[in-house]
């Protein structure tokens, strides 16, 4: 059985990750619903979260995205629809999103974060080994 490489990034399905930032904001599918005015139906967003849905409409998504205060783009990224690619600028370390920049962390939470990752960065050997 082969291993998992430590570090390897998972990334979460739209209807995962789209699970994870309702339930985040504390929202059921039909407060989702009601809130969208309806243009987000509960049976369809359901669908989406259990991915029988996979490329949904982008307006649901453009709705989802204002809704749950999260980038459209990254949304449609996730669906698999092309998206323009973004040049980094000089002051930018790195050209993703952090993971749970989406998530309403306590800060509390951010401290450990990054008390974790300092400590990941400390475990590092000169040659990028570990």
């Amino acid at each position: 059985m082969a291993k998992k490489s430590v570090g390897a990034e998972i990334k979460l399905t739209l209807g995962q990750y789209l699970a994870s930032i309702r339930d985040d904001r504390g929202l059921s599918l039909r407060e989702v619903e009601k809130r969208t005015n309806k243009v987000v139906s509960n049976a369809y967003l359901s669908q989406i979260e259990n991915d029988q849905i996979k490329k949904p409409n982008p307006n649901i998504l453009n709705a989802l995205a204002e809704l749950y205060d999260v980038s459209y783009a990254e949304l449609m990224e996730r669906a698999g629809f092309a998206v323009p690619t973004r040049s980094r600028g000089a002051e930018q370390r790195h050209g993703r999103i952090p993971t749970f920049a989406d998530h309403n962390l306590t800060s509390e939470e951010e401290a450990q974060l990054h008390q974790f990752l300092g400590y990941l960065r400390s475990r590092k050997k000169p040659g990028g080994q570990s």
